[in-house]
């Protein structure tokens, strides 16, 4: 069923993103595998499961995967793979079939990805440019997870194009949701828990370059989104998503 995601009636947003190219994210930059890429990843990891990211996915393939099906689907900007191999567990649990192409432009992130899935035949990892992936055989479900607030206005709209044009069913994408509930908590988190300079350098500025609820909203439109689901989750996160189109 569809649902609307009302986004009209939010109240006002008093804190804007702040994108500045010129910017990156220590993880974005071309780099070897190193000891501090891979504690990186391995909090990125923890804090997908803690704050909400892994519950959410989960709301949704249990929606979409059903038992004895064939079902083929690219993961956007995958990171270390934790998103495909929760998936292929829940899949196994339920006996469905499962095709993952797992994306990402950080050739050194795709090797620790590849060495964390040995047990997971189902996944293939590609190295590739998310704007401009492509595949000759449409997928079932088309997802993007925790990678939106990486691009400029222009280029998530591109970004959010190209899932309606990979998937002929299904297209989920999450990330985080910006205000001061992110802002706050992710400053505290880096000044007490998550103390590495990448982790603490890259969290702040991933919370300064998250999308409000409503900016989320109106990315979609932009990219000609129709009768698309917007919800809030906990904690600090947020979806849209295309259903059986």
């Amino acid at each position: 069923m569809w649902r609307d995601s009302g986004a009209r009636r939010a109240p006002l947003q008093l804190m804007k993103r702040i994108f500045d190219p010129a910017k990156l994210e220590i993880m974005d930059r071309p780099q070897p595998v190193s000891a501090e890429l891979d504690l990186d990843l391995q909090h990125l990891r923890r804090l997908n499961r803690w704050f909400g990211s892994h519950r959410l996915i989960l709301h949704f393939l249990r929606r979409w995967l059903k038992p004895g099906t064939r079902t083929r689907l690219v993961d956007l900007a995958t990171g270390s793979g934790d998103i495909p191999r929760l998936i292929v567990d829940f899949a196994r649990t339920i006996g469905a079939n499962l095709e993952i192409d797992a994306v990402d432009q950080q050739a050194a992130t795709l090797e620790i990805a590849s060495s964390l899935s040995a047990g997971y035949p189902e996944i293939c990892y590609r190295h590739a440019n998310i704007l401009e992936w492509n595949c000759a055989e449409p997928y079932d479900i088309a997802l993007c997870n925790l990678a939106l607030h990486h691009f400029s206005d222009e280029d998530a709209v591109i970004v959010l194009r190209r899932c309606c044009e990979l998937s002929r069913r299904f297209v989920l994408v999450s990330d985080l949701r910006g205000g001061f509930l992110l802002r706050g908590g992710v400053n505290l988190l880096t000044a007490t828990v998550f103390r590495e300079p990448m982790t603490r350098h890259d969290a702040r500025l991933s919370a300064i370059r998250a999308f409000s609820f409503a900016e989320m909203h109106k990315l979609a439109v932009r990219a000609g989104w129709k009768r698309f689901g917007h919800k809030k989750f906990a904690i600090a996160r947020q979806a849209i998503w295309l259903e059986t189109r």
